[in-house]
Order: C-alpha cells, then structure tokens, then sequence
C-alpha cells in the first residue's frame, strides 16, 4: 500500500469516527429531551389541575398549545421495527426539520438484521447527511427529502432521495461529482465500502432535480 493510499485511509477514519460520534451525540440529545419531558410529566399534569381549579380555561389552551410545540420537537415520528434505525432516523428527522426540511419516511424493518448496528448507522447517517446538505441551497417550498425501507424478498432496501439546485449531476470515474468538502467524499466511500463488505447492491441516479440513492443488503 502507497504513502498516499495510507494517508486517504487515516483521513476516512478520523472522518468516520467524527461522523459516527456526531451520530449518537444526536441521538443522545433526543433522548435526553425525550427523558426530560417525561420527567415532568407529573409537574405539567399538577400545573394543568391547578389551571382547571381556578377555572383559567385561556390558561389551560395556553400552556397545552407550548407543550404540544415542546412534545413535537422530541416525538418519535418513525418506529421501524429496529432500534438503531429508530434512533438514527428520527435524530436526522429533528435535524432536518429544524433546518426547515420536510422529510417523507415510510420505513420497515420487520426482521432481526444480519448487518451490525454500526454499519447501518454509518450507512443511514452519511445518506441523510447528504440529503439534508444537497437540501439547503433550495428555496425551501421545493425541499424534501423521501426515505424508504423495507426487506424485499431476504435483501434489506434502502432508498433516499432529495431535491437539488445542481439539476443532472456529471460522474467522473463512475461516481458523482461533488462541490462540497473532503468529508462528503469520504462519506460516500464508507458506504460504498460497507455496501461492497456486504455482497450487496448500490445506485445513485440523478435526473433533473432528484438525486436518489439505493442499496440491496443481503441478510442471509
């Protein structure tokens, strides 16, 4: 192995174990807030009575309306039938939103996966990153990014897509250009590699406005 090529592979993991830690610390938060709001679930409850007591009904709709806003930011919106997948998916959901991205998910995973946890949680991270990223420079009335998942036959699917400003993206050594930095690159190699590992099937195709993402992962 060249100087070069032992250079590109330490820059891959340093930038894979960046990614992998922003990943949990992500999930980390949302469950803290999940957490927290359970926690004070009894002291919203004995704050709503005292309200109804006092017949303060315009206080009541006050303080159900902020924690309706409250309870949104940290709802489990997408249960896949996969713990990780739940956990990455809806932390990435929450990014998105808050960035003004509406996100389209219909998700599946009815059955024990073969693949380990970290490899799907690399391979779900870096696509949603991508999307999320490849998103920002739309108007936002024209974002939106569409995940599903399911099992097809014993083969695990995945597919993203999302909206771009570049229109039909050129490949150059079969793979598609990017304007961003190394760490997109990088990203795009680690699933690449993960993909390959695991005898399955990628395709990127990009028409006028769309790029989409798909992935056949054997689970036998």
């Amino acid at each position: 192995m060249s100087i070069f090529s032992r250079h590109i592979d330490r820059q891959i993991a340093a930038y894979q174990r960046e990614l992998i830690d922003t990943h949990y610390q992500e999930v980390e938060t949302m469950y803290q807030q999940m957490r927290g709001w359970r926690h004070d679930y009894r002291n919203h409850i004995q704050t709503l009575k005292v309200f109804a007591h006092n017949g303060n009904l315009e206080a009541i709709q006050d303080y159900l309306e902020k924690l309706d806003t409250e309870l949104a930011a940290v709802d489990m919106v997408v249960k896949t039938g996969n713990a990780m997948a739940d956990a990455i998916l809806n932390s990435k959901i929450s990014l998105a939103r808050s960035r003004h991205i509406p996100v389209k998910v219909d998700a599946h995973i009815p059955v024990k996966l073969k693949m380990s946890e970290l490899d799907l949680c690399v391979i779900l991270g870096n696509l949603f990153d991508n999307a999320i990223e490849a998103s920002l420079p739309l108007p936002e009335n024209e974002r939106m990014i569409r995940v599903y998942m399911d099992m097809k036959n014993t083969q695990l699917y995945i597919s993203f897509t999302n909206f771009t400003k570049t229109g039909k993206m050129k490949k150059v050594n079969n793979l598609f250009q990017t304007t961003k930095g190394d760490g997109h690159g990088f990203g795009l190699i680690r699933i690449d590699s993960i993909v390959k590992r695991l005898d399955g099937y990628l395709s990127r195709n990009s028409e006028d406005g769309a790029f989409t993402t798909e992935i056949l992962i054997p689970q036998v």
